[in-house]
């Protein structure tokens, strides 16, 4: 790569966006998710140039970056409304149970295969594994029913939040000496900091914002959101709680700005700031994952692919994943037959998240067992099992559509003939 003029280097940089954007337009068409080509792109690129462990740190960059923008841009689509709570709260203990469901389960089936793995550290590997990607789901559910596509955007924005926090209360844990009540209130106390000060701090931002003029300042609000998470995690905060806060205040500020606080804003141009920063956020998102799921992909080594006991092991966890989620989807749904929560009861890929949580384990931990095939496989095969049912349900919703359609024109000849 050092090799490469310039002139090289911005048509390999301008080529990765085209081909992302094809890729994108391929998965409406095809059900495929976007993400799952990426990777495969970047593993093919193995075979034409050896990877680099100086990508590493890029790659975490990206990835931080990434997963800002995925819930910024999820946050900029909540509509905080009455008739939404049925489904905001079901999707939160949805997405809570299912977590701690699957992270407990799969801890323990981690420590029944691995002698001598104390319990917290599996629960520390295991905790990554049970999280929801938004990065995969978010761009691959625009063909679902209206009802089931807001469900799942709930459900994997709150699945990133709670995953996140439960991962670094653990990680406290295994570094802690206290006392475990000591934690837990160490835990929840930075938790409602983090909350007080993010609904401060998106108040202050958007009554700022809105009277600064010129062009350039919709980046400048981007670079503020990105400085205040990077110091948020360097005090042990939630920072992402930050980001998901000042997404949902912006986008329902007639919610928040009432009574008094509705003199602080002019709505002309809140609207303006949320129209403009909606699309920069959209397009600033799909650069940055293109390039990490690029860089990912083109991480991965063959030997890692050719791992049997990570291949047996990965096949284990994902019976726990689809298990559980079977389980608590039926139960919150009241379902008795599991035709009646598809295809969300296979929407569940792991990703960008999932990746970055694994990179933040101690190396004393995550060097007990060789984890690295088994995140992949883990990864791969439960994006293969959404792209099997993005296309399983748009052949069924393409059939169900030339069925209405012979019924209207029967029902239409019918009249003509009377």
């Amino acid at each position: 790569m050092g090799g490469l003029t310039t002139y090289e280097s911005i048509i390999i940089f301008a080529s990765a966006i085209i081909v992302s954007y094809l890729f994108n337009y391929y998965s409406k068409k095809s059900g495929i998710p976007a993400v799952l080509m990426l990777i495969s792109l970047g593993v093919g690129m193995n075979f034409f140039v050896e990877y680099s462990t100086r990508f590493n740190s890029i790659l975490k960059v990206l990835g931080t970056v990434g997963l800002i923008l995925i819930v910024l841009e999820a946050a900029l689509d909540l509509k905080l409304l009455k008739e939404k709570i049925g489904v905001i709260f079901k999707s939160l203990l949805v997405s809570v149970i299912g977590l701690g469901g699957t992270s407990y389960l799969a801890a323990l089936f981690l420590t029944f295969i691995i002698p001598d793995f104390e319990f917290i550290n599996a629960l520390l590997i295991s905790i990554p594994l049970s999280i929801l990607s938004s990065a995969i789901i978010l761009p691959s559910i625009d063909s679902l029913e209206g009802g089931k596509k807001e469900f799942m955007i709930y459900e994997s924005t709150f699945s990133d939040i709670v995953g996140i926090v439960a991962f670094y209360a653990v990680l406290g844990m295994t570094h802690s000496t206290e006392n475990t009540n000591e934690v837990y209130g160490l835990i929840f106390g930075n938790l409602l900091a983090t909350i007080l000060f993010s609904v401060l701090i998106s108040y202050f931002l958007i009554y700022i914002f809105q009277k600064l003029k010129g062009h350039a300042k919709l980046f400048l609000l981007i670079s503020v959101l990105l400085v205040l998470y990077a110091l948020g995690k360097m005090l042990h905060l939630s920072s992402l709680i930050i980001i998901l806060v000042f997404g949902l205040i912006l986008n329902n500020y007639k919610l928040f700005f009432r009574g008094f606080l509705k003199d602080f804003i002019l709505e002309d141009k809140i609207e303006g700031i949320l129209e403009d920063f909606k699309v920069v956020t959209v397009e600033s998102a799909f650069v940055v994952r293109t390039f990490f799921f690029i860089l990912f992909g083109w991480s991965i080594t063959l030997v890692d692919l050719m791992d049997l006991k990570a291949f047996l092991v990965s096949l284990g966890l994902l019976v726990v994943i689809y298990l559980v989620r079977i389980l608590v989807l039926l139960i919150f749904n009241g379902a008795s037959s599991i035709n009646k929560v598809t295809p969300e009861v296979f929407l569940a890929p792991r990703g960008l998240i999932t990746i970055l949580l694994f990179y933040a384990i101690p190396p004393s931990i995550s060097s007990q067992y060789e984890f690295n095939g088994i995140l992949l496989f883990v990864i791969i095969f439960s994006c293969l099992i959404m792209t099997w049912s993005l296309i399983s349900e748009k052949k069924k919703l393409e059939i169900q559509e030339e069925e209405d359609f012979e019924i209207l024109e029967i029902e239409e000849n019918s009249e003509e003939e009377i």
